[in-house]
């Protein structure tokens, strides 16, 4: 069923529209049919309200230092670098590189583990439940995930002002973070 509907444009909004009519080659209907399905469906964002995640998205993909990156892409590659075995040498130590990097960036961005851990969650690398006294289980979606992303949260934190154990399980890590002056 359609319906009609009347509506009044102040300038800018007659702009915008007679813009995207000429941009899209819809008519005017369409235009505004498919700005209120999206207005709808980001609600939140629009009214200046976004979520923290959203926030999050967005400053780390206008910073140009992160993509949006489909999860069976990465699982795609990270079995195809997985592939007969162990990894190939070569993607290890490019890997390697990029821990290394971010080692030097998180020692001042984090003060614990639990952050770094919580910002990986967020990125969608693996999902972590905190426990008392710094110990962290973590879940992670394939082995080849656990196997890259743990080697990257022991690479990456060895310039924090912590300690790490790792106890590793079939799809499941536990962190204990310590102290380095405690015995």
């Amino acid at each position: 069923m359609t319906r009609r509907v009347t509506v009044s444009l102040d300038d800018d909004a007659n702009a915008a529209l007679e813009t995207l009519v000429a941009e899209t080659g819809n008519g005017q209907s369409e235009v505004v049919r498919r700005a209120l399905a999206f207005y709808a469906a980001n609600f939140e964002a629009a009214r200046g309200q976004p979520s923290d995640n959203l926030e999050q998205y967005y400053r780390m993909l206008t910073s140009g230092e992160h993509v949006l990156l489909d999860v069976d892409f990465l699982h795609a590659f990270l079995e195809y670098c997985y592939d007969g075995g162990d990894p190939d040498p070569a993607f290890v130590e490019a890997a390697d590189r990029v821990s290394d990097y971010h080692a030097r960036e998180y020692a001042e961005r984090f003060d614990e583990v639990g952050e770094l851990l919580e910002w990986l969650s967020f990125c969608g690398f693996l999902e972590v439940r905190r426990e008392e006294n710094g110990v962290y289980h973590i879940v992670f979606p394939s082995e080849p995930i656990q196997w890259f992303m743990t080697r990257f949260i022991e690479r990456s934190t060895v310039d924090m002002p912590t300690t790490l154990e790792i106890e590793q399980g079939v799809s499941k890590v536990i962190i204990t973070e310590r102290d380095p002056n405690e015995r």
